[in-house]
């Protein structure tokens, strides 16, 4: 059989904004289960979890997903733990007592496409700006609308992974974008939003850009 290439996803320490790091595991004989996924570890004194003289931090599988990007591959969501296996101070995950799966909660995640050259907004031109707000609101054509190819490439990948994506548009500002996660339970829905941002984050790899989720990159009016 193939050897299965799994991405173990985690959150960094990085406060107040934690960060998305992952790398990858192969392994063979993989059937794709959760229960096949084992814990492993990485040095978190790279990462802002751990001192340079004890940092092994470890990385407990709590979600898996089939990778559309990768032959035989995984995305692998996972929660950090300490070298002693107690959840490590940065995981938020941990903390959620109570997970009620009768209750369905729903995600709307904006963000701003940024250019990589320009540091800017799409559609912003340098040392300028674009027409006022109000065109670009789930606009179509190439005047107000700027990222498509990103953005529904990045549905279709949500779509193949099996997230419940429900659905994407143009936001007010110009080079915003926005799409939503439906799912039931918390930990459930925060478990997908976080993969359908990874794969949106390493996406923009291929396109020369960035995601910026900062609700105002840009001075001046604009929504947010």
């Amino acid at each position: 059989m193939d050897k299965a290439k799994l991405e173990y996803i985690w959150l960094d320490g990085y406060f107040p904004t934690q960060n998305m790091r992952s790398k990858t595991l192969v392994r063979s004989n993989f059937e794709g289960t959760l229960e096949e996924c084992p814990m492993w570890c990485f040095d978190g004194s790279s990462t802002r979890q751990a001192e340079g003289g004890d940092s092994d931090c470890l990385l407990k599988p709590i979600a898996i997903y089939p990778d559309p990007q990768r032959f035989n591959g995984f995305l692998v969501m996972c929660e950090v733990l300490n070298a002693d296996g107690t959840p490590h101070a940065s995981n938020g995950r941990a903390t959620i007592e109570d997970d009620d799966e009768d209750f369905w909660f729903g995600f709307e995640q904006e963000y701003f496409i940024m250019d990589t050259e320009t540091q800017l907004p799409l559609g912003f031109p340098v040392g300028g700006f674009p027409g006022p707000q109000g065109m670009y609101y789930c606009s179509v054509g190439g005047r107000n609308t700027h990222g498509r190819s990103l953005v529904e490439e990045h549905a279709d990948l949500c779509l193949d992974a099996g997230i419940n994506f429900e659905g994407i548009n143009q936001e007010v500002a110009c080079g915003q974008w926005e799409f939503q996660i439906f799912a039931k339970g918390a930990k459930k829905a925060g478990d997908e939003l976080w993969v359908a941002r990874y794969l949106l984050d390493r996406l923009t790899e291929s396109y020369g850009c960035y995601i910026e989720y900062h609700p105002k990159p840009v001075k001046g009016d604009w929504n947010g």
